[in-house]
């Protein structure tokens, strides 16, 4: 490969974490430059051919627990463009191996180019909202089984309680007793309403994940119908299918991020993808423009550290992306804010669900007591 066409590729870079001691990991960093590209034995291909498409180790280094860092690169024109073309040089067959744990990745700037990220993302959803400081506070319409009057009772409660953001659980699909339609068309029309009289928007976040053709059509329905956001799970559906439905031109509304499924794939301490990675980086490339993920000490595995990682994965700089708004669930309530603000910043979500609804004063008081808290943190904070 002469040096003007090694000029003109571009490169994806992925750092792992991996068993020691050094000999152990410089074994097992080879094995992924491999199994990452041509999934073979060595000397399959003639030595320049190669030389080209595996992946090769910039460096390996040791971390703490015995573990090393191997910081791999990949050529980019082994992509297509796709998340799961990038998925599989990733982390595809070294995902099996259960000791291997893919810590972050970056791009060159032209091949990150191809990628949109974001249409709103963050500084544009607190413009939307004119909410430009506080953490803001989202509401789930939740649990299932209620009806869709009910769920619009609920939701008229949230936003005179002055929630920013409302969205469905995502056990609401279409089941008879809440059918789709009637369950987003109500609670939309309850919602702008309400945020009419309040003089301020509160974002209404349909849940429309399913198979390609269901999801487009659901979205679709939901614009219509007066939604102004929509909520999906890429794990169930696929990381290809939220980044579709965010560039799509039909829609054309803000998208949620949602959790469910993606704890698979953080699987354990030494394997697996990172959260920094599954509920940061892999959301905000696809378009993501908020992304839910558990919070440190809600029950969930996720450590503090875990926690502001992913928080700063969404919010730095990245070529042209927009930031997206990290945000954290978990049994949130009021004593916990002043913790999670501290430790994750002021660009942040909180998901408030059930405790809300359990709260011997009712909702709105609980949201009270919420606004409160985030008011009383931000004075001592600034």
């Amino acid at each position: 490969m002469n040096g003007e066409r090694s000029n003109k590729v571009e490169f994806l870079t992925a750092i792992y974490e991996i068993d020691g001691p050094a000999s152990s990991a410089q074994k097992t960093a080879e094995r992924i430059c491999f199994d990452q590209t041509i999934e073979a034995e060595d000397g399959l291909l003639p030595p320049s051919l190669q030389s080209e498409i595996v992946g090769q180790i910039e460096n390996l280094q040791e971390a703490a627990g015995g573990r090393y860092k191997a910081t791999i690169r990949f050529r980019g024109d082994l992509l297509s463009g796709d998340c799961t073309d990038l998925l599989n040089v990733l982390f595809g067959t070294s995902s099996l191996r259960g000791d291997v744990r893919l810590l972050s990745f970056t791009m060159t700037d032209r091949l990150l180019s191809s990628w949109r990220g974001p249409r709103f993302g963050m500084d544009v959803i607190r413009q939307i909202l004119a909410v430009p400081k506080r953490p803001l506070l989202c509401g789930v319409l939740k649990p299932l089984g209620r009806s869709a009057q009910e769920l619009a009772e609920l939701a008229a409660q949230m936003v005179e309680g002055e929630i920013d953001l409302i969205k469905d659980d995502q056990n609401l699909v279409g089941q008879h007793w809440c059918p789709f339609e009637e369950r987003v068309s109500r609670c939309a029309d309850t919602i702008g309403d309400m945020s009419r009289r309040r003089g301020r928007p509160c974002l209404y976040f349909a849940h429309v994940s399913g198979a390609p053709d269901s999801m487009r059509k659901r979205a679709a329905r939901a614009k219509a119908l007066g939604a102004t956001g929509l909520l999906v799970a890429p794990s169930l559906t696929g990381f290809d299918a939220l980044r579709f439905l965010s560039s799509d031109e039909g829609p054309h509304l803000p998208i949620m991020s949602h959790p469910a499924g993606l704890g698979a794939s953080v699987g354990s301490e030494r394997g697996g993808l990172a959260p920094a990675v599954v509920y940061g980086l892999l959301p905000r490339l696809v378009g993501g423009d908020l992304t839910i993920y558990p919070a440190f000490g809600s029950g969930y595995p996720m450590s503090q550290r875990d926690c502001l990682s992913v928080a700063l994965r969404c919010r730095e700089s990245w070529g042209t992306l927009r930031p997206t708004m990290p945000a954290v669930g978990g049994r949130i309530g009021a004593e916990r804010l002043s913790e999670l603000g501290s430790a994750l910043g002021a660009d942040l979500a909180c998901i408030v669900g059930s405790r809300i609804q359990k709260d011997l004063d009712g909702i709105q008081a609980a949201l009270t007591r919420l606004h409160r808290a985030i008011h009383e943190w931000g004075s001592q904070s600034g």
